[in-house]
């Protein structure tokens, strides 16, 4: 050992009789036993963090320069906020790569928290012993979608004036406490500067806290129980008696670091496509990333012909419109999106068969996968079309297939029987196996698409 080497091992030495560096090191990452079979869907998790650490430097860096201020410019009809968001564009180093890389970053985080849900429900990593794990990957879904929401009015544009609006009114359909709580969201009677500054200090503040303290808590509840597999199998009950190593697990490094950079080179090959796509030919892309209407300045006293919340929030908005006003009141759409969101985080307990992964799973649950994302991709393609009566009924068939895959659970679930047996130990997916998981998918994502095209 050089001298050189010594002295970083005394150092290491000192630090960990103060703090536990190196056996946290080991507990999380060298000495976690990982199951050997994780195959591409666990690409997510790990981009699911990449993509948190991009939201939060761009945003100190957006932060910089931007100024959470409502009020008008003297003689002019755009705000401060408004104006510090186009002097970052223009004036700003960089500064429209970092903007539109904090944009993007929030519609591809969706994309990869959305993947890295259904990976969980296809393959039953809600189920006992991970039931906590799935809770806080919820409670962390719920906090990404506030985040979404209050970040979404800082620009102070038509839409995100507009859309505010909209989701904060709906707040005072609630009977008795409506009215009150929508006026203490807005901090005013109406969408003003005072609601400008709550959103902005939440955005950055208070909603980043408790974000970051669920991510650790989701890890540490993982790392407890271990990580599931494609074949749902508990690596931990078939251990060397002498190591008392998984036989089936390997060390999450280097093996699954190593193999998270392909993940990573991929995902931010097409995240950096679609941002200098964004910068440099389409800044709309489509509606999906930035609203035309948002590059317009609020406007108070001028409606946007259409109102609709970004994409990832629209399967919900469009099971809102999608239930009818009952005595004059919205608070049964209100609910029913409510509902439609918290009901996902019951699924340990809505789900009664023993079978983890779909790979054994019954045609029963195999077929009701599949209407469920068709349904959701459905909703989601109505929450951003302009409401009518056709499109309102097949949202409501759709609403309907939505809540009967996760209330009927209990009840085709309860004496399902496997579509093969279920392995002893972890195995590597065969041809037919992929194939089958495809065509699946395929149907779903085809009917989807067939169904865009005719409404």
């Amino acid at each position: 050992m050089s001298k050189l080497q010594q002295a970083g091992q005394q150092v290491l030495n000192w630090v960990d009789e103060r703090f536990p560096l190196t056996s946290t090191w080991k507990a999380h990452v060298s000495e976690y036993y990982a199951p050997k079979n994780f195959n591409f869907w666990y690409f997510f998790g790990s981009l699911a963090m990449l993509v948190l650490v991009i939201q939060i430097v761009t945003g100190i860096f957006l932060t910089m320069n931007y100024k959470p201020d409502g009020n008008l410019i003297p003689g002019t009809n755009i705000s401060v906020a408004f104006a510090s968001v186009e002097y970052i564009m223009r004036d700003v180093a960089g500064g429209s790569i970092i903007r539109y890389m904090h944009s993007t970053g929030a519609s591809m985080f969706f994309v990869v928290v959305y993947l890295h849900m259904f990976r969980g429900l296809v393959y039953g990593s809600y189920k006992k012993p991970r039931e906590l794990v799935w809770v806080f990957g919820m409670l962390i879904f719920l906090c990404l979608m506030a985040e979404a929401f209050l970040g979404y009015l800082l620009p102070w544009g038509q839409m995100s004036f507009w859309g505010a609006a909209v989701i904060v009114n709906l707040f005072g359909s609630i009977p008795v406490i409506g009215p009150d709580l929508s006026e203490f969201i807005r901090g005013d009677f109406v969408v003003s500067d005072a609601t400008l500054n709550r959103f902005f200090a939440l955005h950055v503040i208070a909603v980043p806290l408790v974000l970051l303290g669920l991510v650790v808590a989701h890890l540490v509840a993982l790392h407890e129980v271990g990580s599931n597999n494609p074949d749902g199998v508990e690596i931990k009950k078939n251990k060397d008696p002498k190591t008392g190593i998984p036989l089936d697990g390997i060390p999450f490094h280097p093996y699954y670091t190593v193999k998270d950079i392909l993940g990573v080179a991929v995902f931010l090959a097409v995240f950096s496509a679609i941002v200098f796509s964004v910068a440099g030919f389409s800044a709309e892309m489509g509606g999906f990333f930035l609203e035309h209407p948002n590059f317009d300045p609020a406007d108070p006293l001028k409606t946007p012909p259409h109102i609709a919340p970004v994409w990832y929030f629209t399967p919900f908005y469009a099971i809102l419109r999608a239930i009818p006003s009952f005595w004059g009141t919205q608070v049964w759409g209100v609910l029913g999106m409510g509902a439609a969101t918290v009901l996902i985080a019951f699924l340990p307990w809505l789900d009664r068969s023993p079978i983890k992964s779909i790979r054994y799973r019954s045609t029963t649950f195999k077929t009701a996968v599949v209407l469920f994302l068709i349904a959701f991709i459905g909703l989601g393609i109505l929450g951003a079309l302009p409401s009518t009566n056709v499109r309102t009924v097949i949202a409501q068939i759709f609403s309907v297939i939505y809540f009967g895959f996760f209330l009927g659970m209990p009840f085709y679930t309860k004496n399902e029987k496997p579509s093969a047996p279920v392995p002893d130990r972890v195995t590597f997916s065969t041809c037919r196996q992929k194939v089958m998981f495809f065509v699946y998918v395929a149907i779903a994502l085809g009917g989807a698409y067939l169904f865009a095209h005719t409404v």
